[in-house]
């Protein structure tokens, strides 16, 4: 049997395990399973669920309905490689909510999968992000730097420290990932608005937190900071729907983070945007480095970086870092505006149009115009897809479900 073929039943066995533990089908995962089967299971994970797990019982009872007791989650697998040595990779992320807490679940992982000759699994490798079922578990903090609503299908989140700019705190930056997570196990969401209270979107790092303590050496502290901030951005970018931000006053260091995880970004006049990380000797978060230079220019974002040069709004939005100037009065109302007319778009195109957008980046043309195929058979058979046909042919205005 040639390999591709071999490559394409491990796919379809794995495609059926998948199935068998959203169902929760014994039968079906027995069936899957070598009497010889291996499970390990991440290290670190919570409920006593990591660790090596010999048999299908086992298995079960240790992992797969462990987690089906505390959480309601499936793994939906995104992507299958078939290796050299003949394993199959497969990479996907676990989404749902844990029970108790009623936080959400989304964390990456990796399976790797060996078969035996009858094309059954003996082994499954899992790696996960330990961390985000952990955090899932835990009880969502209570918003203290954040106001968050969902209105109408457009879920606004607003920094909410006024008096202070909305520095960004280690509260701010763990309560913009716990709101990112509530955004992506929210199914009534169809579109983002990010903003700020006061007189600026936000001015990026508090100092006077950093200072609080009288440290001498500041590595940990960002550590600490950074990793659920840009977890969070990990959170937005991988969302379904599109974001809106609207910036106004100073938009600096880490807050420029706000403006890169947008789709369309609407500043008031005078807004200025700045880096700032120059200034404080240190090298920079909110993912600037890999956002600037695909928005700006390399040589523009190098100015930007190293001689700390601001940018002004006209100058962002000529060179691609924002959509639309609008007097500062009229920010907020436009941008609501914006997001409301994206939250009664065709959803599902959306969200395809988003990962075609960000993937792009990564692939060479003839396989990005696979993709697009791909994107079109998906989107061609949604509920959407069939009403705006119709309504282009009567020449009506089509009603979009966002299904």
């Amino acid at each position: 049997m040639s390999p591709e073929i071999l490559g394409d039943a491990k796919v379809a066995a794995a495609q059926r395990l998948y199935e068998a533990l959203a169902t929760g089908d014994r039968d079906g995962i027995d069936a899957l399973l070598h009497p010889d089967f291996v499970g390990h299971a991440a290290e670190g994970l919570p409920l006593g669920m990591g660790g090596r797990h010999a048999g299908a019982d086992a298995m079960c009872a240790n992992l797969w309905w462990r987690i089906g007791r505390h959480f309601t989650a499936r793994a939906v697998p995104g992507d299958f490689q078939q290796l050299s040595d003949g394993r199959l990779m497969v990479i996907g992320r676990y989404r749902g909510t844990a029970r108790r807490s009623g936080q959400p679940l989304d964390a990456e992982f990796v399976h790797l999968l060996e078969f035996a000759a009858d094309g059954r699994i003996t082994t499954l490798h899992q790696l996960t992000d330990t961390a985000a079922w952990h955090a899932a578990l835990d009880a969502p903090p209570r918003l203290e730097t954040i106001d968050y609503r969902v209105d109408d299908g457009v879920a606004t989140l607003c920094l909410n420290r006024p008096d202070d700019r909305n520095a960004i705190d280690l509260r701010v930056a763990q309560e913009t990932l716990a709101v990112a997570r509530r955004i992506a196990a929210d199914d009534t969401v169809r579109c983002v608005l990010i903003r700020g209270e006061g007189p600026s979107l936000s001015v990026g790092g508090d100092i006077a937190f950093f200072l609080d303590g009288g440290r001498a050496r500041f590595g940990d502290l960002f550590v600490e900071m950074t990793v659920p901030f840009h977890e969070a951005f990990t959170v937005l970018s991988r969302l379904d729907v599109p974001i809106v931000t609207a910036a106004h006053g100073a938009v600096a260091g880490g807050a420029l983070g706000y403006v890169y995880a947008a789709d369309l970004v609407i500043a008031a006049e005078g807004t200025r945007f700045v880096t700032a990380f120059a200034g404080i000797g240190v090298s920079g978060d909110g993912g600037g480095t890999w956002h600037l230079p695909r928005l700006i220019g390399a040589r523009r974002a190098a100015a930007a970086y190293l001689r700390n040069t601001p940018i002004s709004v006209e100058e962002a939005r000529d060179w691609g870092l924002i959509n639309e100037i609008v007097p500062g009065g009229q920010l907020r109302q436009r941008a609501e505006v914006v997001a409301g007319e994206l939250a009664h778009g065709p959803t599902k195109a959306f969200a395809t149009m988003r990962r075609l957008l960000r993937e792009s980046w990564h692939r060479d043309l003839p396989t990005q115009l696979i993709a697009e195929t791909h994107g079109l058979r998906l989107t061609g058979d949604t509920a959407d897809a069939a009403a705006a046909i119709a309504a282009f042919a009567t020449k009506t205005t089509p009603e979009f479900t966002g299904r």
